[in-house]
Order: C-alpha cells, then structure tokens, then sequence
C-alpha cells in the first residue's frame, strides 16, 4: 500500500481557521491494517522509528536553531524518544507538546517566534476500511519562518512518506 497524498480529514481537531490561513499544509494516509493499536502506538509506529540520517538531520537543525533562540527538542528526544502507557494535553509525545489527545487523534506541535506547527495523527474510519492520516499545518511570524520552510518543505515531504512507508511495510501499522 503507498502512502496517498489528500486533504486534512474535516473529522480533524485541527482549528478550521488556522488550515485556511495557514502558509502550508499537507496531509498523507496509508490504511491501517492493526486496528487493535491506540494513538500513542500508531503515533510511535510512524515517528518512532526513523532511520539514522533522519536523526542526525534533525539534530543538526535544532542545533542551529537552538544557537539563534528557538525552543528545540533535546537530542535525546530526538535520537531516543521516551515512550509511556499514557499520556495527557500538555505533556510531551516524541519531541513535541501535545496539543490534543482522543480516542482517534493525536495533535502535537510547538509555536516559536518564526513559525508554529501541528501535526496531527488521525485514525479516520471510512466505511468499513481505517486510515492514518499524518497532517502538518504552519503558520509563519516572519520572513525567517518563510525561509525556514522553503529549505525544509522538500525534506519534511519526503521524510513523512519514508516513515509511514516504512511503518506500512514493517507491519507496524
């Protein structure tokens, strides 16, 4: 099964308002074939398992980021993610805040001074069949947020579909 580019599922608890102004968005499903899994594990099924240079990209960015001011995740968030039975609203989930937790959806993210993001992990159920559906959203401050993107767009397009490719075939979700 390929990972399919669509929109941000209208049964997301992402605010309505902040997907039509925000600067860029995208949203990719695959089909969930392990129905027995919670949000946390299909969260982890997808962002816990990144290969290396992923990794290392990420700590080399919020290195950078780090240097002119910006909240960034710790390395050991990146590299080792700390993984509970459960979790709550403003409690971390891999490297990111949560924003909202339900039976069907997970919404993370951080606001920084250039650019706030979400990224929402749906299980969004279409008839008899059950897609994972991974949506980021950005709102840019300022020029430095529009620049930050044009560099990382193309990367973050390709790294979402790599991991839920990956965790598809890995039988993970």
């Amino acid at each position: 099964m390929s990972v399919i580019e669509c929109e941000v599922p209208s049964s997301s608890m992402l605010d309505r308002d902040l997907i039509a102004r925000c600067y860029f968005r995208d949203s990719y499903r695959v089909r969930l074939s392990r129905t027995d899994l919670g949000m946390a594990d299909i969260f982890f099924a997808v962002f816990g398992h990144k290969p290396v240079w992923i990794k290392l990209m990420l700590v080399a960015r919020n290195g950078v980021a780090g240097l002119v001011g910006l909240e960034v995740p710790t390395v050991a968030e990146i590299i080792n993610p700390e993984v509970k039975r459960a979790y709550r609203v403003g409690e971390k989930i891999g490297p990111w805040p949560i924003f909202f937790i339900g039976e069907n959806e997970i919404v993370t993210g951080r606001d920084n001074k250039h650019i706030d993001f979400r990224l929402s992990v749906l299980k969004a159920v279409d008839g008899g069949a059950t897609d994972i559906v991974v949506s980021t959203i950005c709102t840019v401050h300022n020029l430095f947020g529009k620049i930050y993107l044009f560099f990382v767009v193309p990367f973050h397009r390709r790294g979402v579909r790599l991991l839920m490719s990956r965790a598809v075939a890995a039988k993970r979700l």
